[in-house]
């Protein structure tokens, strides 16, 4: 299983947030760049990157520092955040990141998905993030309606390879990943899963690694000093 230290950026800064709520944003770290090489140093391959304002509002207004990253931090970056339409695709799928993550897009234009997908093949990845099972959109405040598994499904159709599924209710939150609701997606479709929220303890990325879980998205636990980075990546073992 592949674990993903994550850097969320807003205002140009890097911070987390407790439930997707932007009333709760607060500052982690100083450099984006710097906090990418101290998890390689830590070991780490992957980087999880979140665009929050281009999440929210459709500005990229973070991209530069992110770019930086991409070309510097010798991670491979998995981006998401504000991939609208068809020159994002492209601006971010020709930036060097490894995967682009398509959020709400994927519900509101599902064309785009097919349009990726043919740029780009499996380095794309739909974000599914759901609160009581039910798809949130736009920086997790708007509720779509949508069926989380049944969504999945309709993803795994249009040739996405790999998903990564956030529980709004845990993430941020440090209690811990929804776990049966991982393994009702598990069962749902024959993609590659990223768990995304509540990861918390070397436990809690045993069991996701147990389950045999594509991957894994910390973000809080190493921030909050809960979660050794170097030792839950060798919990984490080699890439599935």
């Amino acid at each position: 299983m592949i674990l993903l230290p994550a850097i969320d950026m807003k205002d140009g800064r890097c911070v987390r947030l407790k439930k997707g709520d932007f009333a709760t944003v607060h500052q982690v770290a100083n450099s984006a760049l710097e906090t990418a090489r101290v998890f390689a140093r830590a070991g780490a391959e992957w980087i999880h990157m979140v665009d929050l304002d281009g999440a929210r509002d459709g500005v990229r207004k973070n991209f530069p520092l992110i770019y930086e990253v991409i070309q510097s931090s010798g991670l491979q970056v998995e981006l998401g955040g504000g991939i609208k339409n068809e020159l994002d695709v492209i601006t971010v799928g020709e930036s060097g990141v490894a995967r682009l993550v398509i959020g709400s897009a994927a519900v509101t234009r599902p064309e785009l998905v097919d349009y990726a997908v043919g740029l780009y093949g499996d380095r794309v990845a739909v974000g599914i993030d759901c609160l009581n099972g039910k798809v949130r959109t736009a920086g997790w405040e708007t509720d779509s309606g949508l069926d989380g598994l049944d969504f999945a499904r309709q993803m795994e159709q249009k040739g996405v390879k790999t998903l990564i599924y956030t529980d709004i209710a845990t993430d941020g939150m440090l209690s811990g990943p929804s776990f049966d609701q991982l393994e009702k997606l598990q069962g749902a479709v024959g993609c590659n899963i990223v768990a995304s929220g509540g990861v918390t303890t070397l436990e809690d990325v045993r069991r996701l690694r147990d389950m045999g879980l594509y991957g894994a998205i910390v973000g809080k636990a190493y921030y909050a000093g809960t979660l050794d980075l170097a030792q839950a990546i060798r919990e984490a073992g080699e890439p599935c």
